[in-house]
């Protein structure tokens, strides 16, 4: 069974940094894109960041472009977000996502994603 499970999500102040992970289990990702969703409350969700199965290959949404950093290790089968200079705009609870087929690319879009996990909160206090 493919599981998915973030952490890392808090409550922080405004101008504060956390850093997600996401461990992925019941099979290797080493060879798919991975990406982070956000959805907030009465909003749809979001995408924020997705990286390409080496590393070579990284999307950003505008909104966190300067801000967060996406990054994977594929011997943890682990991929990280690294998110600086936080908003209370950023509130939202993040998901993780993993592709089932090999692309060398890292899309945006979550139709493109199989796998998905259960969601961390984020809350930056103003």
């Amino acid at each position: 069974q493919v599981q998915l499970v973030e952490s890392g999500g808090g409550l922080v102040q405004a101008g504060g940094s956390l850093r997600l992970s996401c461990a992925a289990s019941g099979r290797t990702f080493s060879r798919n894109a991975m990406a982070w969703f956000r959805q907030a409350p009465g909003k749809e969700r979001e995408f924020v960041a997705a990286i390409n199965w080496s590393g070579g290959m990284t999307q950003y949404a505008d909104s966190v472009k300067g801000r967060f950093t996406i990054s994977r290790d594929n011997a943890k089968n682990t991929v990280y977000l690294q998110m600086n200079s936080l908003k209370p705009e950023d509130t939202a609870v993040y998901y993780c996502a993993a592709d089932s087929a090999f692309w060398p690319r890292a899309p945006v879009s979550a139709l493109e994603y199989d796998y998905w996990g259960q969601g961390t909160q984020v809350t930056v206090s103003s």
